[in-house]
């Protein structure tokens, strides 16, 4: 069955559930952050980063990197969260200004990353509880290091964005 291009009924059924599991994860935390703080699965990403950085500050494209966002995306979203004052774009030696989270910013994320972890842990933590939780983290690194893998050798150039 592994030469075959069709998933079989069980490994349907499993990826079918995890798509439905990340997807209701991920809009139902989205829409606490949201509601609950104002602040957007993006902006919390990026204060996230920000945050245990250990200046407090990134460069763009690192930030990049760490939530594999395309630079036009970084850009603009940069831009959103500079004008509500969560990061300020601080000029320095090198061509492009470096990334710093603000008082404000951290202030926004003292106070949603508590209760978002608190939430993580209800959702997925105690669900799963200690083995299946460690398992998840194993497969988890094993499909990103097949996937990196990937990248690096049989993926073409325009779908892992080097055109």
């Amino acid at each position: 069955m592994a030469n075959e291009p069709w998933l079989g009924d069980d490994e349907q059924k499993a990826w079918r559930s995890y798509l439905l599991m990340w997807k209701l994860l991920e809009s139902h935390v989205a829409r606490h952050l949201q509601r609950e703080y104002g602040l957007s699965a993006s902006d919390f990403e990026i204060l996230v980063n920000l945050s245990e950085a250990p200046t407090g500050r990134m460069r763009a494209f690192e930030l990049g990197e760490a939530t594999q966002w395309e630079k036009s995306r970084m850009s603009h979203h940069l831009t959103r969260m500079e004008k509500r004052g969560l990061i300020a774009k601080i000029a320095c030696d090198a061509r492009y200004p470096e990334i710093a989270i603000t008082e404000q910013g951290l202030e926004a994320i003292r106070a949603c990353a508590p209760a978002h972890a608190a939430l993580i842990r209800e959702l997925v933590v105690e669900t799963l509880g200690t083995d299946r939780l460690v398992a998840l983290g194993e497969a988890g690194a094993e499909v990103a290091a097949a996937v990196e893998k990937h990248r690096r050798t049989t993926c073409p150039p325009e779908v892992r964005g080097e055109c």
